[in-house]
């Protein structure tokens, strides 16, 4: 039985993530019976469409075909953290974002959507990419969600309210379709994660053109009129991989295994694109490796991004 985990972040984490897929390849007796990894999802930075997170920096084009060739030759696909809520028709034609979708348009990856503009114009420019349907949408009633399920999506993300209300997850449809984020930060049942994700798409958007505009400028949100209220005032924006554990929405190794799995659910989302290694690695272990192996993996695994010079051995 096949139980996919889906990774954060190819760009940031990107030799973390290389480190990891070569410890399972090299140890598969580290791992909990059928694990698979379905994809590794995010964004390069400088991509306007990005959604969820707001990702700094830059990169070059040579990165990005690099990134793409080096996961894709290994058989795993890429999902495009697409998921903007704010994205007007100027900005479907942005430079990067298209040769990103360009550059992996090879019928393995996908892409994660909110925008029903950028949805149809991914649909109608790049038909070979497999389209996810984001948590960001906030769809927290049943019968909205398996609307969606019954749309032409590849995947589609459940809100995370819905995590161990196991009366209300026996009524999902085609449960094998829908992918369960197991570890979220945010608060259960918060009131402002829609306003929220609308803040980060639009500081994302003034990212960009602050970037394309004044490169050697310091980015200040407020010169564009952004208010970064939820990143000072939410304290959940700093949970770490134990605090999440203490969540009504956070789902552990014994409920994935024997709850989640036997109901029919098979894609799990691992949350963590702008968290440290030390978190990742946490959260890779706890969900992925086998409770008796867990001290040799880490140890092998921290070895491994040392000699990588991926963390210093100082730390």
């Amino acid at each position: 039985m096949s139980i996919k985990f889906h990774l954060p972040d190819f760009a940031v984490h990107y030799r973390f993530n290389m480190v990891f897929l070569a410890m399972l390849k090299n140890c598969p007796q580290y791992f909990r019976e059928g694990v698979e990894i379905g994809s590794v999802y995010g964004t390069f930075p400088q991509s306007l469409w990005n959604g969820g997170r707001t990702v700094q920096g830059i990169c070059d084009r040579k990165y990005v075909r690099t990134v793409v060739k080096s996961f894709n030759d290994m058989g795993i696909p890429l999902r495009f953290t697409f998921s903007n809520p704010v994205l007007t028709e100027r900005h479907l034609k942005d430079d990067f974002c298209n040769f990103v979708l360009k550059t992996a348009n090879n019928g393995m990856n996908g892409v994660i959507v909110v925008s029903p503009i950028l949805e149809q114009y991914i649909r109608e420019n790049y038909p070979k990419y497999k389209i996810t349907s984001s948590t960001c949408k906030r769809i927290t009633d049943l019968n909205n969600l398996n609307e969606e399920v019954e749309k032409d999506y590849d995947i589609v993300v459940i809100d995370y309210d819905f995590n161990n209300k196991f009366e209300l997850l026996e009524q999902v449809k085609n449960k094998e379709k829908c992918e369960i984020l197991v570890n979220a930060c945010c608060r259960p049942g918060c009131k402002s994660r829609v306003q929220h994700y609308r803040d980060i798409g639009r500081t994302q958007i003034a990212l960009c053109e602050h970037l394309k505009n004044n490169p050697k400028k310091p980015f200040n949100p407020s010169d564009y009129g952004i208010s970064m209220e939820h990143d000072v005032n939410c304290p959940y924006m700093d949970y770490d991989a134990a605090d999440v554990r203490q969540l009504s929405t956070h789902v552990n190794p014994d409920d994935l295994y024997n709850k989640y799995v036997p109901m029919g659910f098979r894609q799990f989302k691992i949350e963590g694109r702008t968290a440290n290694i030390f978190n990742l690695i946490e959260c890779y272990l706890y969900y992925m490796i086998k409770p008796e192996y867990k001290d040799k993996a880490r140890l092998d695994l921290c070895k491994n991004l040392i000699n990588n010079g991926i963390i210093n051995e100082s730390n």
